[in-house]
């Protein structure tokens, strides 16, 4: 039979199963930065329920800078452009070699949460992940 898990929540115990957790898809977004496209497509995707996201950049400047765990943590990867998974390849070979990345080809031509780049991401994860919305 499966695992259980306590949840504690202020006074109260709850005994939750692993059926209550479901599968979620764990989704790293990463870009550049991580300050437009990855961040807005964290955001947005946030409360999708059956999806665990998170984001991160490849520069060295990025607001969060992807790490090997992170993309071990992943059971796929969505870059912005094609060179955000050469990065990706080039620093984590062993990591990055038996995960599912997608390239979603959105050039950083948008500022953080700008209305088309949501509806990009939105189209462009539709193409990918067609039960999404």
């Amino acid at each position: 039979m499966g695992v259980t898990y306590f949840a504690l929540a202020k006074t109260k115990r709850k005994i939750v199963s692993e059926e209550d957790f479901g599968a979620r898809t764990k989704i790293l977004f990463v870009c550049s930065r991580n300050k437009r496209r990855s961040l807005t497509a964290e955001t947005i995707f946030k409360n999708e329920p059956a999806w665990d996201v998170r984001s991160a950049g490849t520069e060295d400047s990025a607001r969060i800078k992807v790490t090997a765990g992170q993309i071990g943590w992943a059971d796929v990867i969505v870059v912005m452009e094609k060179r955000h998974k050469e990065r990706l390849r080039q620093k984590y070979p062993e990591a990055l070699a038996a995960k599912r990345c997608v390239c979603l080809f959105i050039s950083d031509d948008y500022e953080f949460m700008d209305p088309n780049l949501i509806e990009l991401l939105r189209e462009k994860i539709r193409e990918h992940f067609p039960a999404t919305e």
